[in-house]
């Protein structure tokens, strides 16, 4: 069997809501050179992740934008796909030809949204324009100058501008001045680094609780206590073991319940969990994606049989703690009881902990090769990746309220 990679990256609107995925894939076949046609192999694992994986498991309700190769573009065969759930990728290094153009152009009139990747204004690409509902372009390949220029250009046309590789809030409000109605790209990892020596007050709560749970002598009672003193993080956590994700027989009722059922260990993750995703002024996004990174970590660790698989959770989860506090990561460590391992696996990725978490972040960031860890082959690191998307969707719903 041929091994399947799967990544998605976030779309957001104007007002930093969620509103779509890329899926990002690759071929295994791409380090073999020469005994592939890279174009049909990459279009085999397109199929491929959707037959096997589906739509739902991957993205829940929102739509994929998803990169089409030149056979897809101009083949007779229909597209897997459906039209309503989907949005069309034209590759910038396709070479838009008459057969191109044509393949394009039914795609269109089928219902299918199209977006021209990674785009710049040239003669060759402007029969295209007319059939797309989206242009992305990419800050990294343009200057500012020549951002303004392509919007002026482009307003010519009925489409929506995406801005992709989005990587500073200063990037974010620039484009969002000239008019882009999407963003995709890194910038909510990189957060507004906080001058000055004072956490906001809610974030500082947010994280002398986490201290606390960090403590290894931490017992049953010592969490009951923790989480009484917070009627928000009280509710949210009956509310949550109560929910359909857990299906228990018999209502859970009090703290101490809860306590008792999940184990000093999970209740540990779980009020993490809960006291991260309280933090406000923050897209839900971000807190979804900082799960998905502990989960996966998890699994990881759990698929190598490795020891203390709780303590990859942790990693994962504070991973984005710099982002989701706006405070650089050192001060956040400083703060916190870790042991030195996650402190080097969060701050320089090393050892155990930090291989498993570079591992995430590639895999998450749609760069496969680098993706390693242990002796795991591509499909246990992929099984591990949708796994934990549904796990962090799952939870993310469970969680909100």
């Amino acid at each position: 069997m041929q091994d399947i990679f799967i990544g998605r990256q976030p779309i957001f609107d104007r007002t930093m809501k969620l509103c779509a995925y890329e899926l990002l894939f690759r071929s295994g076949a791409e380090n073999h050179a020469g005994q592939f046609d890279g174009d049909q192999a990459t279009s085999q694992v397109i199929v491929n992740a959707f037959i096997d994986v589906g739509l739902d498991e991957l993205i829940g309700p929102h739509p994929a934008f998803i990169n089409l190769t030149r056979s897809f573009l101009t083949g007779t065969t229909a597209l897997p796909f459906p039209k309503d759930r989907v949005v069309l990728e034209v590759l910038e290094d396709i070479q838009p030809d008459a057969e191109v153009i044509e393949g394009v152009r039914k795609l269109a009139e089928d219902g299918y949204v199209i977006a021209l990747d990674d785009f710049v204004f040239s003669v060759k690409l402007e029969p295209l324009l007319p059939l797309a509902g989206i242009v992305k372009l990419d800050l990294r390949a343009l200057s500012r100058e020549d951002i303004a220029e392509h919007v002026r250009l482009l307003r010519r046309y009925p489409v929506k501008l995406l801005a992709e590789k989005v990587e500073t809030q200063d990037d974010f409000d620039y484009c969002k001045s000239l008019g882009f109605d999407l963003f995709q790209g890194y910038f909510l990892s990189r957060p507004n680094i906080v001058r000055g020596s004072q956490l906001p007050p809610n974030r500082l709560a947010v994280l002398q609780l986490l201290s606390r749970l960090q403590d290894p002598g931490i017992v049953a009672s010592d969490i009951e206590a923790l989480v009484m003193q917070d009627v928000a993080l009280s509710y949210k956590l009956l509310r949550y073991i109560n929910s359909a994700f857990f299906a228990l027989p018999k209502k859970i009722e009090s703290i101490r319940q809860a306590v008792i059922y999940l184990g000093v260990r999970a209740i540990k993750a779980w009020v993490s969990l809960l006291a991260v995703a309280g933090l406000s002024n923050k897209p839900a996004a971000l807190v979804t994606q900082a799960m998905q990174r502990a989960k996966m970590c998890e699994l990881l660790a759990r698929t190598a049989k490795h020891q203390n698989t709780e303590v990859y959770f942790t990693v994962g989860l504070f991973s984005l703690l710099e982002a989701l506090m706006d405070v650089p990561q050192e001060k956040i460590l400083e703060s916190l009881p870790l042991t030195q391992d996650v402190q080097d696996a969060l701050l320089i990725r090393k050892g155990l902990y930090g291989e498993a978490l570079s591992c995430v972040i590639a895999y998450e960031s749609g760069e496969f090769l680098r993706a390693r860890f242990d002796r795991l082959s591509p499909s246990q690191m992929t099984d591990a990746y949708v796994a934990s998307a549904r796990w962090a969707d799952h939870s993310a719903d469970s969680l909100a309220g």
